[in-house]
């Protein structure tokens, strides 16, 4: 009864739904624009709004909650004692996957700039529900490595580029649609692949093999295939392991349990145990970590893109939120320390989106000078991009106040789920030791970054300094391995400087090279010099489409 009401509830910002999440991204957006074709521009935005309205819906929100309300339980055995290992999901994950699958998640080896706009709808989808964005990353990160073997490539590109989700576990020839994930660590070497102990004995068949062994840590795995490493007689091998066999009997894939995880909870991550386990060989014997390692920096690719994207949507909830709250006399995101606290997170968001997306275009252009760009790019991006997205995801949930803290407002997803990128596909110290590894054996890499960077020679003093720091950083690389992290982030510090300074507006890239590679700044967000435009740089950030 409303005599009983105690209170009317009142400065409360409204949800931030209904929107399209694209388009409400301008640097997204931008990044699209300048990477993208002309003749097929007009597709792909198009294409992406729809992502991005869908994404912003009522509906695929409500779904992302009750996908992590409701996580995969495993059920190893039915009713009658029969071994099924078979993980179930709540509907809403399945809705969701399904989702993610037909707006072309897996299918970037196959369209014109598929790389742009598959990157940039990963960018989107993650913030809606990071989950399902395992699968879709191991999916799509599977083609080039399939492609050491053209008769299995010939045989499975066309399932995992499909935009049909078929969620039955059947053999994969009678689907039209598949998913893949991947099996590298095991319980006594994680990162150190080589120390694998999992057997594959040699079969009667050309190409096939029986596995006995584990693996310590396996997501998805209700895809249809897997991509795994294995001790052959030739040494560590890659092998492509099927959930199904041809004649419709499940392979032995035997689900030890999945994992209890700080975020990601909609996911599940197992722990499988081979035993006989029939698998394909996918390239030669002895060259697992080569075949594979096209499948490994795609998937960091993604690590990159999944955090600017789970920033993006704290970012956005954060300026959202300020824009609506008032206190202490006026609209929070007018108040000058708030205002530095939300540019600063712009501007962290803004770099990690266009490093990433200007990352996505080298893979679409394949030439050389671009691929030898990745090679050290890739893993330096890996590195600073999701390190920054803890503490940028803790410090928007800080905006939001109490609120912030509260399970239904959305924050605490988000923080759970920020630690995670920087942690999968090669933890902080796997990434920084690969970029030391390629500038030491690979100079055409190198020689690619500074060609990138020296784009914008002396268009900013304070890049041009930063420059200078980062030779000073790689003219002796001898006993480097203790400094390898600040090498890796000046060098990420630089790329993005140096993107910003050439495409982003003045504003922006003024504020980047003030705090990031000028001496005057805090170790917090929220402490920008003085002098900047900074509300320009939060208006930009607005979510309004």
């Amino acid at each position: 009864m409303a005599g009983n009401s105690t209170h009317t509830v009142q400065n409360q910002p409204p949800p931030l739904v209904g929107y399209d999440v694209f388009a409400a991204d301008r640097a997204l957006v931008e990044a699209v624009e300048r990477h993208t074709a002309p003749d097929v521009l007009e597709e792909v935005r198009a294409e992406l709004s729809a992502l991005g309205r869908a994404s912003g819906s009522a509906q695929l929100q409500e779904w992302a909650v009750q996908a992590n309300e409701y996580p995969p339980r495993l059920r190893t055995h039915d009713r009658y004692g029969h071994r099924i290992d078979q993980v179930d999901f709540h509907p809403a994950w399945h809705r969701l996957l399904g989702k993610g699958v037909s707006a072309g998640l897996t299918g970037a080896w196959t369209r014109p700039a598929g790389h742009v706009r598959r990157a940039a709808a990963f960018l989107v989808w993650s913030q809606v529900e990071a989950g399902t964005c395992c699968p879709l990353s191991m999916t799509h990160a599977a083609v080039p490595a399939l492609r050491a073997d053209p008769d299995l490539a010939a045989e499975w590109e066309p399932r995992l580029t499909s935009a049909i989700y078929d969620q039955d576990l059947r053999p994969a020839a009678r689907k039209a649609g598949a998913l893949f994930g991947m099996g590298m660590t095991e319980k006594q070497g994680g990162s150190d692949v080589r120390a694998n102990t999992t057997e594959a004995r040699p079969l009667a068949e050309d190409g096939t093999y029986e596995l006995t062994g584990h693996k310590w840590f396996c997501s998805a795995p209700m895809s249809d295939g897997f991509l795994v490493l294995a001790q052959a007689p030739g040494g560590l091998t890659c092998f492509l392991v099927p959930r199904v066999l041809a004649d419709g009997a499940r392979n032995v894939f035997l689900l030890q349990r999945l994992k209890d995880k700080l975020g990601n909870r909609s996911n599940a991550s197992a722990e499988v145990e081979f035993a006989g386990t029939w698998a394909r060989r996918v390239g030669e014997e002895g060259r697992g970590v080569r075949t594979i390692i096209e499948m490994v920096a795609a998937t960091r690719l993604d690590c990159a893109l999944g955090s600017a994207g789970l920033m993006r949507q704290a970012v956005a909830q954060a300026v959202h939120h300020c824009g609506h709250r008032e206190a202490f006399g006026g609209k929070l995101i007018d108040k000058p320390l708030m205002r530095n606290v939300l540019a600063d997170l712009a501007l962290e968001s803004e770099a990690a989106t266009a490093l990433a997306l200007r990352l996505a275009a080298a893979y679409d252009d394949g030439g050389e000078q671009e691929r030898a760009l990745l090679r050290l790019a890739v893993p330096a991006a890996k590195y600073w991009i999701t390190k920054r997205c803890a503490p940028l995801a803790v410090e928007a949930a800080e905006c939001l106040g109490g609120n912030g803290y509260v399970e239904e407002w959305g924050l605490p997803r988000l923080v759970r789920e920020s630690p995670l990128n920087s942690i999968w596909e090669g933890a902080g110290n796997v990434q920084a030791l690969d970029v030391l590894r390629a500038l030491q054996r690979e100079p055409g890499a190198l020689d690619a970054c500074l060609t990138e960077i020296g784009r914008t020679h002396g268009a900013d003093h304070r890049l041009d300094r930063a420059v200078k720091d980062l030779f000073t950083e790689l003219a002796d690389l001898n006993g480097a391995e203790g400094r390898a992290r600040r090498v890796v982030e000046r060098l990420a510090l630089v790329l993005q400087g140096s993107l910003l300074v050439r495409h982003s507006p003045p504003e922006v890239a003024d504020a980047f090279c003030a705090s990031r590679l000028g001496r005057d700044r805090g170790a917090a967000f929220g402490t920008l010099p003085a002098g900047l435009d900074l509300a320009s740089v939060v208006e930009r950030a607005r979510p309004v489409s």
